[in-house]
């Protein structure tokens, strides 16, 4: 399959990103992940394996895309939740007040 990474198109396929992973030992995964096999890869290291260019030249993006295409499972970061919703200026001073205690 044709995919374009940092502006340079690649000709991948699943059984050649395999192997290309074959022996690479997984990072710490802190942000996005994509399973390769029974591993857990960071986005940017198999990027940067399978294209051999430097991590600051593509982004986890265009990555997962080409990796999700081939069939491979793609993980967000585990802390991407949903971010808590905005208080109100007066939810804001009410929670600085407190709560009432009980005499």
């Amino acid at each position: 399959m044709r995919c374009v990474i940092a502006r340079f198109p690649f000709e991948l396929t699943k059984s050649g990103v395999l192997d290309s992973m074959k022996g690479v030992k997984p990072e710490e995964v802190a942000g996005d992940s994509v399973t390769i096999g029974r591993r857990a890869y960071p986005v940017k290291q198999v990027g940067e394996v399978i294209t051999r260019q430097d991590r600051r030249d593509f982004s986890s993006g265009e990555v997962i895309r080409a990796m999700t295409k081939l069939g491979f499972t793609c993980r967000s970061a585990p802390g991407a939740a949903a971010p808590a919703p905005a208080l109100s200026p007066l939810q804001h001073a009410s929670a600085m007040l407190g709560t009432p205690v009980a005499v």
